[in-house]
């Protein structure tokens, strides 16, 4: 078998065979095919796609080429939610903790943030002595223990998406749907859960920016996950609006336990319980309806962040953080953003907002960007608020003054203000599943 022939294959337009990508995957990582050959493979697979079955034979390769974590010591369904990413997206931190409270184990790895978008594990290290790096042994304690352990990415897992990904990244194939979803899938079925939901962001903030696309990548990721055995389900979802009120580390966990106590903003606890919900149903915990019940009595009943207060202890963080927010070690300067006419806010560019929080130290620029857990946005207007000249949309906060020119800047250049009101965006425009595609706007 030579890679030529494959390469000519696809790039014809042809379904490749289970062992010739088998063949591609395995030369590849050990060095037998050399980047010139891949990457001419990866721009055939963008030009000419991949159909469900040859995807899914793909991820499950990009899987099994690194670790597989048996999640077998972990008692009962285990659960595991991903989002395709997102400015102001805490959700982990809220979905979470309510799922464990109704008795379904949540053993989740997490990534850091790059760019405009935060990283779940970054966020959790805004917390005094809170560790995401644990040994095996040690994450199965913790689910067992306190119902769920999220922690960052680690050992071997899935070494053919590194591999893959940094090539994609330099050769212009990054945005291939059977790419995107087969890197996505292949770390989650390397993880190990035994039901997968997926939160797949559409909008100016997410990596797809169409309701179609988002649609597309979501039916080929609910269809591998499928194929591989494991429950999986979709909910795309809205972001063309930051997610909550506040952008930045420790500012967005102080917004999670907000919301974990009933008085978190209207579009995040929506979008949690439906998380929430159907992370349930997955886990044969009942209907949707009865899940979402069930989701939202964890709330009320304040169980669900009790159990975020016990991952907290169990990997070594300051619990008193949680139990009091106002604990958190606050930013040492802000500067408020004012509206610079009358109307009416009827766009904000999310990734603009996203960028503008990481200027002030919020986010990455580079990968080894040091992070400023303080710095971050607080949104006091958002899209169908009326606002004066004058008025205050937004609070940065950051460490050093001299960073607020930029990131003021860019803030104002992601807010329209229009004089006629905009129409009410939907928070979520449909749900997959491996029945078919929902749509519920």
């Amino acid at each position: 078998m030579r890679m030529y022939d494959i390469i000519a294959k696809k790039r014809n337009g042809e379904t490749l065979s289970e062992e010739e990508i088998r063949f591609m995957v395995s030369g590849y990582v050990k060095g037998e095919i050399p980047d010139y050959q891949m990457s001419a493979m990866l721009m055939a697979i963008y030009f000419k796609g991949m159909d469900d079955r040859e995807t899914a034979i793909l991820t499950n390769e990009v899987a099994h080429s690194g670790d597989m974590v048996d999640l077998s010591p972990i008692e009962g369904v285990k659960v595991d939610k991903h989002s395709t990413g997102g400015v102001g997206d805490k959700t982990t931190l809220v979905v979470a903790p309510v799922v464990a409270a109704c008795g379904v184990k949540v053993a989740k790895m997490s990534g850091r943030g790059l760019g405009h978008t935060g990283g779940t594990v970054d966020k959790m290290e805004s917390i005094p002595g809170m560790k995401t790096t644990l040994t095996e042994k040690e994450f199965f304690h913790v689910v067992n223990t306190a119902g769920l352990s999220v922690i960052g990415q680690s050992g071997n897992l899935a070494p053919a998406d590194k591999k893959l990904y940094a090539l994609r990244d330099v050769t212009a194939t990054v945005d291939s749907i059977p790419l995107i979803a087969a890197s996505i899938m292949s770390k989650k079925l390397a993880a190990g859960s035994d039901c997968i939901l997926l939160d797949v962001k559409t909008g100016s903030g997410a990596f797809m920016k169409t309701l179609e696309d988002s649609v597309t990548l979501a039916e080929k990721m609910v269809a591998i996950g499928e194929h591989a055995g494991r429950k999986t389900m979709a909910l795309i979802t809205n972001m063309d609006i930051p997610l909550g009120n506040r952008i930045g580390n420790s500012l967005e966990v102080i917004e999670a336990v907000e919301t974990l106590n009933g008085n978190g903003p209207e579009d995040l606890t929506e979008i949690c319980l439906q998380l929430a919900a159907g992370m349930l149903y997955l886990a044969g915990k009942g209907s949707l309806e009865a899940c979402r019940t069930m989701a939202e009595k964890a709330i009320e009943d304040g169980s669900a962040r009790n159990r975020l207060i016990a991952m907290v202890e169990a990997q070594g963080g300051d619990s008193s953080v949680i139990k009091d927010p106002s604990l958190f070690k606050t930013a040492p300067f802000y500067k408020e953003v004012k509206a610079e006419k009358n109307g009416y806010i009827t766009r904000m560019n999310t990734e603009q907002c996203g960028i503008a929080s990481s200027l002030l130290g919020a986010g990455r620029l580079t990968k080894d960007s040091v992070i400023d857990h303080t710095a971050g946005i607080e949104l006091k207007k958002k899209v169908g608020d009326r606002v004066c000249q004058g008025d205050v949309i937004a609070v940065l906060y950051a460490s050093e003054e001299e960073l607020f020119a930029v990131s003021e800047k860019e803030m104002l250049r992601a807010v329209t203000i229009s004089a006629d009101q905009p129409h009410e965006i939907p928070l979520i425009y449909a749900r997959v599943t491996k029945n078919g595609v929902e749509r519920l706007i």
